[in-house]
C-alpha cells in the first residue's frame, strides 16, 4: 500500500522537472494518488510537457489564482477529472523584480500588491475555490521560505511569505471544524526556476549547507516533496496550522 492510495490530489506550480511541485506530483502518484495539475497563460504548455513526464500523465486544468473567473470555474473544470479532492498543494509565488534584489525601500504599492496577491492571498483563494470538492480528512499544504527573518534580496517576497504563513494559520482555524487541515512546509533554498529568477539569491544560499546540522543539497527538491506528501497523507490527522521545516536544521541554529 502507498501512503496516498486512492487519494485525489490537486497540485499547482508544476513548471519544470526541477520544481518542488513536480516532485510532489511524482511522489503522490508513486504513493497511489491520482493527480491533477493546474497552469495558465504561457506556462500552460510547459506544465503539459511536465505532465507527460510524470509516471502517469496527469490532466492539466486552467487556473490563474488572481482571476475570479478561473477560481469560480475551478470546481467545474476539476469535476471533468474527479468527483472529489483529498488534498491541495499550493506551490505558487511571484513578485516583480522591482520589489526584490535590494529594492525594499523603493518598492511601490502596485508591485507589492501583486506580490501579496499572488504569493499570499492566493492560498485563501485556492482553498475556498477547492472547498466544494474537499471533505473531512482533506489536507491543504503550501510551500514557504522561513519568514521569521529579513533575508538578503528577498525583500517584499519575504513580507508576502509572512502573510502567507499567517493566512495558513487562519485557514487552519476556519477549516478545522470541517475536518480540513492546512499546513506549510518551509524549505531551505532549492535552485528552482523561481529562486533563480531572484537577482542575488546566491546571497541567501551562502553558507547554508555548512550551517545545516544535516547538511543541505540545494539541487535536491525531493526531501521537501516528501514532507509535502506526508502532510497530504492520513499520518498527520491532528496536525494543522503547522510549519514543518525541511532545511537541514538551519532554522534552529543561532549565528
Amino acid at each position: 500500500m502507498g501512503l496516498l492510495d486512492g487519494k485525489k490530489i490537486l497540485v499547482t506550480g508544476v513548471l519544470t522537472q526541477g520544481s518542488i511541485a513536480f516532485h510532489v506530483a511524482r511522489l503522490a502518484q508513486e504513493q497511489g494518488a491520482d493527480v491533477v495539475l493546474t497552469s495558465f497563460g504561457r506556462q500552460y504548455k510547459l506544465t503539459e510537457v511536465m505532465a507527460r513526464r510524470l509516471p502517469v500523465e496527469a490532466p492539466v486544468v486552467q487556473l490563474d489564482v488572481t482571476s475570479d473567473e478561473d477560481l469560480a470555474a475551478l470546481e467545474g473544470r476539476l469535476r471533468e477529472h474527479t468527483d472529489h479532492l483529498d488534498g491541495v498543494v499550493h506551490s505558487i509565488g511571484f513578485a516583480p523584480q522591482s520589489v526584490l534584489g535590494g529594492n525594499f525601500l523603493t518598492g511601490q504599492w502596485d508591485d507589492v500588491a501583486t506580490a501579496l496577491h499572488v504569493s499570499a492571498y492566493s492560498l485563501k483563494a485556492l482553498a475556498v475555490a477547492s472547498l466544494p470538492l474537499l471533505g473531512a480528512g482533506g489536507s491543504i499544504v503550501g510551500l514557504t521560505f522561513d519568514a521569521q527573518f529579513a533575508w538578503p534580496v528577498y525583500d517584499w517576497m519575504g513580507v508576502a511569505k509572512a502573510a502567507f504563513e499567517s493566512t495558513s494559520r487562519y485557514l487552519a482555524r476556519d477549516l478545522g471544524p470541517r475536518g480540513i487541515r492546512c499546513n506549510l512546509v518551509s524549505a531551505g533554498p532549492v535552485r528552482t526556476t523561481a529562486a533563480k529568477s531572484i537577482q542575488g539569491f546566491e546571497t541567501i544560499e551562502g553558507r547554508w549547507s555548512e550551517r545545516a546540522p544535516l547538511g543541505w543539497d540545494m539541487t535536491d527538491p525531493v526531501p521537501t516533496a516528501q514532507a509535502v506528501a506526508a502532510l497530504l497523507s492520513d499520518w498527520f490527522p491532528a496536525t494543522t496550522g503547522e510549519i514543518v521545516h525541511v532545511d537541514g536544521g538551519v532554522h534552529a541554529m543561532g549565528q
